[in-house]
């Protein structure tokens, strides 16, 4: 039995979709333990609190970092240590995204911490240590990394946990926090901050659903984005579609770009190059749509289809949209 501590990542009032897979993930560690969730910044309210408790969260520590914007990493720090003080645990919990990465790497140097990232399973060994499963070298390899430290960071990959709900949730118990910055959160000065637009589709990060297309479009995207589309997914990319300007950076999906672990990966003229493997192994289901017979993503694909993009992403979004009648 052990307390767990989660951090929170919203925009506004609105978790992120990352929360409630944490928040499941830490209730089956805590076994019996309190599940407690940091929230930085403005936004906590009635809307935030019913997401949270809904997933097991017990307490909701509302933290005010005084002297420097809530959105610099340094500033979240100063708050997960502040929690840190009042709560007896020995694990956090962090979504695997560049904020989370660079918060759990400040708060690990300050407290002592050992800090394993874009972990995808959790738990607790008979000795009490926090033991981490990932993937490593492009997935070739899973390990196992046990965290000797008296405080273990831990930062999980999206969708490595299916979020379920708790019946009979109450209301999480609130605790206020007011937080003077440190000098490093104040040495920092937003001026401004503009979230990037999104459309309807989902972040890919987050998304469960990524259709990433490569050399093989030749630069014609619309066939990718329209398979997309049609499975309420995101569109992703490799590095030579990006670096041959079909498409933006933000896309990019690979060990030098973004790193995603959907439930379903869809690659249309994609190698399956060993840096882009590196940044989606974690998918659970991968299908591979490419000419080249020998393309190495078909030696890890689930599902594989020799041919030409252009005929097979039409047909078979048109076939998924009949099926849904």
């Amino acid at each position: 039995m052990t307390n767990v501590l989660v951090l929170v990542d919203h925009e506004g009032s609105q978790p992120y979709s990352t929360v409630p897979e944490l928040l499941t993930l830490a209730r089956s560690v805590a076994a019996g333990g309190e599940v407690h969730a940091v929230w930085v910044g403005e936004g906590w309210g009635p809307a935030a609190a019913s997401v949270l408790a809904s997933h097991g969260a017990g307490t909701a520590h509302v933290v005010t970092v005084e002297g420097a914007d809530a959105h610099l990493t340094a500033a979240t720090v100063d708050a997960l240590r502040a929690v840190l003080e009042r709560v007896d645990t020995h694990l956090l919990l962090v979504a695997s995204t560049f904020e989370g990465k660079e918060a759990a790497a400040r708060l690990a140097v300050l407290a002592g911490a050992g800090v394993v990232t874009d972990a995808t399973t959790v738990e607790v060994g008979e000795d009490g240590r926090v033991v981490a499963g990932k993937a490593v070298l492009a997935g070739s390899w899973a390990t196992r990394c046990a965290v000797t430290a008296p405080l273990a960071v831990v930062t999980v990959k999206p969708h490595a946990v299916l979020a379920t709900g708790v019946e009979h949730a109450g209301e999480p118990a609130v605790v206020e926090h007011r937080v003077e910055a440190s000098a490093a959160a104040r040495a920092v000065q937003l001026l401004s901050r503009a979230p990037r637009p999104r459309g309807d589709r989902p972040a890919l990060a987050e998304a469960e659903v990524v259709v990433v297309g490569g050399r093989g479009t030749n630069g014609d995207f619309a066939p990718v984005e329209e398979l997309a589309d049609v499975l309420g997914g995101a569109v992703g990319a490799t590095r030579v579609a990006t670096d041959e300007g079909w498409i933006g950076h933000e896309a990019q999906v690979g060990q030098t770009g973004v790193t995603i672990s959907p439930r379903l990966y869809v690659g249309a003229g994609v190698s399956g190059a060993v840096h882009h493997r590196g940044g989606m192994d974690a998918s659970v289901t991968v299908v591979a749509v490419n000419e080249d017979p020998d393309a190495p993503i078909f030696e890890f694909a689930d599902y594989g289809v020799v041919g030409d993009l252009t005929e097979v992403l039409p047909a078979l979004s048109a076939e998924i949209r009949r099926r849904r009648g």
